[in-house]
């Protein structure tokens, strides 16, 4: 539980709280004070009233308060269904896709790793629906990799995924800008086909 979510239970329990003193009937309140003492005024019936009016106004504004706190707390904080969700979606997304290389990279770098964990938090945030949190997954490349399969534990939440990504040169050929040459001819940049795939729990 994040101290957002504690501080609107305990802002509920006080609520609660004033609303249970609001219920003390008057009797009972009188008896207590003349106990403690006795020479005190007594209190007015009216007095009672505006106490319980304000007793009942102030747990009514705490309970709004929480209320809209529970909000906040949701839409900061990732939970496992959301996470579930959001990690699936990329995954879909990413499986099939490609894109270049470094132009003078062999397939043996290994640059692009960090690069992709960017690209995996991005996709698993924007499929993470309008109630899920903007920020706050992380893609962390799980030891040892390789230039062409590599392994990420995805977390957000209290579950935890273990995306698998395998590099490939693309099928299709690599891209030759228009207008590029090198010494001994055309330059080509690399491309790469991803497949990935997902399962539940770290790497």
């Amino acid at each position: 539980m994040d101290a957002l979510t504690e501080l609107n239970v305990l802002g509920l329990i006080l609520s609660a709280v004033l609303l249970a003193m609001a219920c003390v009937k008057a009797d009972r309140v009188r008896a207590w004070r003349a106990g403690i003492n006795p020479s005190a005024e007594e209190l007015s019936d009216a007095s009672f009233i505006a106490a319980r009016v304000a007793l009942v106004a102030l747990a009514g504004v705490g309970i709004y308060l929480c209320v809209q706190g529970f909000r906040v707390s949701d839409d900061t904080t990732w939970d496992d269904t959301e996470l579930t969700t959001a990690v699936q979606g990329a995954t879909d997304a990413l499986d099939g896709s490609s894109g270049f290389g470094e132009i003078y990279a062999g397939d043996n770098d290994t640059g692009w790793i960090d690069e992709y964990a960017t690209k995996i938090e991005q996709e698993v945030v924007e499929h993470g629906g309008g109630d899920a949190p903007q920020y706050g997954v992380t893609a962390t490349p799980a030891a040892p990799n390789t230039a062409s399969e590599v392994h990420y534990t995805v977390t957000g939440a209290d579950s935890a995924f273990c995306m698998q990504v395998t590099r490939t040169r693309s099928k299709d050929g690599d891209y030759e800008p228009p207008g590029i040459a090198g010494g001994e001819g055309t330059v080509t940049v690399p491309s790469y086909d991803f497949a990935v795939t997902t399962h539940e729990g770290g790497c």
